[in-house]
This record gives structure tokens, C-alpha cells and sequence, in this order.
């Protein structure tokens, strides 16, 4: 893409970890167990692409996956996910690679899953179609396809716009950075108080959403790039023409550049 790609998604991880507690571990394992149906992968196969800080991995462990295979393309993220492997008493089921969605021989060195779980990942990857196609193809019949992809949103500070600050925040030195985050959430705290909202409310329950942590999630929106974004439509289309027997199970949208979260299951 010719662009200078300086942000980690795994150095940001890192510092999320410091504020994981039992309660947001739970909260996490709840967002699976809610969007899913399922409160037991016991005897499931399961494959996490893009593990990130390795949370959602440690969540579906403890639901009794049987096989649990955790990748991530960026090595602080494979040490983050370690690190919950080693809390979960390093399970022998539960292995971690260093490894990208993009790599073409996915299926000759994994194999395929009963569940296939991917959030917030494909559109960073910097072929999003091919990572959507390389993931769904590694789905069991019967199997379940998890994916949250970037909102496509058109306008003046839509999915273009951003695509142009997240440019912008890699190319700056740390000062830049640090400006563009700053901005961000000085906007935000104008915004909310503007439409009569708590920030600070916001803030302290942001914890509820799928048990992230809000400031982190500040670096992660303004500096994740490679960035993509694609419609419920565009997304729906395009896994219905390439995966024919693909049904979708669940979906819940997002009014603005958020994640539109996707549940496929393959007759």
C-alpha cells in the first residue's frame, strides 16, 4: 500500500492487560456467550484469528474448547496471548503462533474449526476480502463463523476521513500521536456533554463493552491502520457469493463507524 505503518495493535494490548480483571474477563466471555447462544464449546474446535491481548481466547478456553488454536501478526499481541495461556495454567490444547490470515496455506497447518472467531480484525489486515475468504474457509460444516468488521460510513467525517487520520497518526512522531489521541477525546468529551451525556459515565461503564477499556480503545480507533470498512450489505454479499452455504445466524449493527458484528453458521 506504500504507506508507513508504525502503530501496533500489540504494544497497545500490552498495556491493556494491566487493567484486566476477573470481572472484565467475565464480561468478555458474556459478549460471546450472548452473541452466540452457546455457554459450551465442550468438544468444539476453535481457531482466533488476530488473538490481540488474548482475552477471548482465555474466554473460550474456560468454555471447554477441546482444540484452541490462538494467531496474531504481530508478536507483542502473540506475548499478550501467551501471557493468558500461561494464566489459564498453560493448557496443552491451547496452542499460539505467530502467524497471518493473509498466509494461504492456513488449512494445510491448522486445519479447520467448528467455531471461527475473528472481532474487530479483518479490516486491519489490509485485504479484508481475502482475509474474510481465507477465514471462512476454515469453518466445519455445522461450524459457526464470528466476525466484527468496521462500519462503512460515507460523508464528510465517514470511513474516508478516517481512513486519512489513521495516515496521518502513523506518519507523525510520538508528539503527533499524542496530539491526534488528545483531539480525539477532547471531541468526544465536547460531544457527549453536547448531546447531554455523562462522559465520565460513559467513561467508567465503557468496561460493559465486551470488557475493553476505554483509553486503549482511544489509541486502537485513531491509530489502527491498515483500515478497511464495509456495510452489513457489501459484507453479507460478498460471504453469500463465495460461501453459498453460509446462513446468517445473528447480526447487530452499529449507527456509526463502530463494528457491525456478523454470526454465519455453515449448513
Amino acid at each position: 500500500m506504500g504507506d508507513k505503518i508504525t502503530f501496533s495493535f500489540g504494544r497497545n494490548w500490552k498495556h491493556f492487560l494491566s487493567t484486566v480483571t476477573n470481572e472484565k474477563l467475565s464480561i468478555a466471555k458474556e459478549s460471546i456467550i450472548d452473541f452466540t447462544g452457546k455457554d459450551d464449546f465442550t468438544g468444539k474446535t476453535v481457531f482466533d484469528i488476530g488473538s490481540g491481548s488474548g482475552i477471548f481466547s482465555f474466554c473460550m478456553n474456560s468454555m471447554g474448547a477441546n482444540k484452541l488454536v490462538s494467531i496474531d501478526v504481530d508478536p507483542f499481541s502473540v506475548e499478550c496471548t501467551k501471557h493468558m495461556w500461561e494464566n489459564a495454567k498453560a493448557p496443552e490444547n491451547w496452542a499460539v503462533h505467530e502467524d497471518s490470515v493473509l498466509s494461504n496455506n492456513l488449512k494445510d497447518k491448522y486445519g479447520t474449526f467448528d467455531v471461527v472467531y475473528s472481532w474487530g480484525v479483518l479490516h486491519h489486515t489490509g485485504d479484508m476480502w481475502k482475509a474474510i475468504s481465507n477465514s471462512a474457509s476454515l469453518v466445519n460444516r455445522g461450524g459457526l463463523y464470528y466476525i466484527a468488521i468496521y462500519n462503512g460510513v460515507t460523508g464528510v467525517f465517514g470511513s474516508k476521513f478516517w481512513t486519512k487520520v489513521k495516515r496521518w497518526h502513523n506518519r507523525s512522531p510520538f508528539i503527533g500521536k499524542y496530539v491526534l489521541e488528545s483531539s480525539y477525546m477532547i471531541t468526544f468529551f465536547i460531544s457527549s456533554l453536547l448531546k447531554g451525556r455523562n462522559p465520565l459515565k460513559i467513561i467508567r461503564e465503557y468496561k460493559q463493552k465486551r470488557g475493553m477499556n476505554w483509553r486503549r480503545d482511544v489509541t486502537d480507533w485513531v491509530g489502527g491502520y491498515p483500515y478497511e470498512s464495509a456495510t452489513i450489505e457489501e459484507i453479507f454479499r460478498y460471504v453469500n457469493m463465495n460461501f453459498p452455504d453460509f446462513r446468517l445466524k445473528n447480526v447487530k449493527s452499529t449507527n456509526g463507524l463502530g463494528n457491525n458484528w456478523f454470526l454465519f453458521e455453515r449448513d
